[in-house]
């Protein structure tokens, strides 16, 4: 978990998201492995981006479109990578205080979706907001 000093926003590390992927694999089967570290290490500081001093993925909920395209249109690891993207997207938002509201067979679809009609992080964004509630406190 890594907080960034510009906004409040939680941060997944390169290392939760290796964790994420691991548990996933152990969980649902496939194989273990990466294919590009490199990848890893670019998803991990995508969501953090400014530019002129304004974060260039403002909502928690484009944030979150960031870690899943990227880990599902990238490919880093050998296998996984759609529910690997899709399930740290929704750590992250739960990190950052919203909760998944998905039903079961429609987080699978929504994430070929995201690469068979190569969805906009907007697009993207828009569903983990209609998929995902504030959690009460």
């Amino acid at each position: 978990m890594k907080r960034s000093r510009e906004n409040k926003a939680v941060y997944l590390t390169a290392e939760r998201i290796l964790q994420i992927h691991s548990m996933l694999i152990d969980e649902t089967g496939g194989s273990h492995g990466l294919r590009d570290h490199n990848a890893i290490l670019s998803v991990e500081q995508m969501p953090q981006q400014t530019a002129f001093g304004k974060e260039l993925y403002p909502s928690v909920f484009l944030k979150a479109a960031v870690y899943a395209r990227s880990i599902i249109m990238n490919h880093p690891f050998i296998d996984g990578n759609k529910r690997t993207g899709v399930t740290s997207a929704f750590v992250f938002l739960e990190w950052n205080g919203y909760e998944s509201t998905a039903k079961e067979g429609e987080v699978e679809e929504f994430a070929l979706k995201v690469v068979t009609e190569k969805f906009s992080l907007e697009i993207i964004a828009d569903w983990f907001k209609k998929h995902s509630k504030k959690i009460k406190k």
